[in-house]
């Protein structure tokens, strides 16, 4: 079976926005919408955010700190007052969260057994806005 599904999630700015209840909400989705035929539920969710100036990760779920931490990171490596940078076509973050995104991850692949994603304990996913102003990021789902 192979399914499709969009899911598009609004960022308040910078910052990481945990995503996987909706995750697998458009999973249950995607495997009951296929009714036709017999679903397997178990297989390999694939994500892909089409965007440029954010990210996708799977991390710490359980401290809310572990993700500020991460912010904080992401902003001491990619920082808006690099000498360098030319790129500011959007303003002085637009370079900088194109750094953080090669740094992190624009796809993730996730282990599906009986239509639950397969996370470690403490793991979430993460949708990771680098960008200052809110958006409206799309998010590509495939499940094989």
């Amino acid at each position: 079976m192979k399914a499709y599904k969009t899911l598009t999630q609004k960022t308040s700015g910078e910052g990481f926005t945990d995503i996987t209840f909706l995750v697998q909400e458009k999973l249950k989705e995607m495997l009951t919408e296929n009714t036709s035929e017999k679903t397997d539920q178990n297989g390999l969710l694939h994500l892909f955010i089409k965007h440029t100036s954010c990210a996708l990760t799977i991390n710490e779920a359980y401290d809310p700190s572990a993700c500020r931490d991460l912010e904080k990171f992401l902003r001491h490596l990619a920082p808006e007052n690099l000498s360098f940078i030319e790129h500011t076509d959007e303003g002085p973050d637009d370079s900088p969260s194109h750094m953080k995104t090669v740094l992190t991850q624009t796809s993730l692949s996730i282990p599906v057994i009986d239509g639950k994603i397969q996370l470690g304990t403490w793991q979430g996913i993460y949708l990771c806005e680098f960008r200052k102003s809110p958006k409206e990021r799309t998010i590509l789902l495939s499940f094989h």
